[in-house]
């Protein structure tokens, strides 16, 4: 699959992604919402993966540590962020460091990583036999 865009068009794009996913981290749940807050990490976390590896990754899986690493520690970023602006502003704007919210961010990513995991090697599987049908086509017609 094709992406539309250059490279910098991309990474302009994830810019105000993440930037509006830090103001949105920052700022307290509304009350609505705070009962459901670890599925809300997973869920961001595993669609963050989602868009980030569609847009950089495809099917190679260096690129996908990579972007599994960098939400895993823009995760950990982000809470000790709202930690420390409690401390800054002196006023509480969020919550507080939670470790759980840490481990519903990784239990995000590892869905995602299964399924792009089954995506990918079911994709070379299918690549790599199509290849031998192919090559034992030739070898026949000769």
């Amino acid at each position: 699959m094709k992406i539309p865009f250059t490279t910098g068009q991309r990474v302009f794009i994830v810019a105000i992604l993440f930037a509006v996913a830090i103001v949105g981290f920052m700022l307290k749940l509304p009350s609505a919402f705070r009962q459901m807050d670890k599925e809300l990490h997973a869920a961001f976390y595993f669609f963050a993966a989602a868009f980030l590896n569609i847009f950089f990754a495809r099917k190679n899986l260096v690129r996908h540590v990579i972007i599994f690493v960098l939400l895993y520690l823009f995760g950990m970023a982000i809470e000790y962020s709202q930690e420390y602006s409690n401390q800054f502003f002196r006023k509480r704007i969020h919550g507080r460091f939670d470790p759980e919210d840490l481990q519903w961010n990784l239990y995000g990513l590892l869905a995602f990583s299964v399924l792009w995991l089954l995506y990918a090697g079911i994709s070379q599987l299918s690549k790599s036999s199509s290849k031998t049908a192919v090559s034992s086509a030739k070898q026949e017609r000769q």
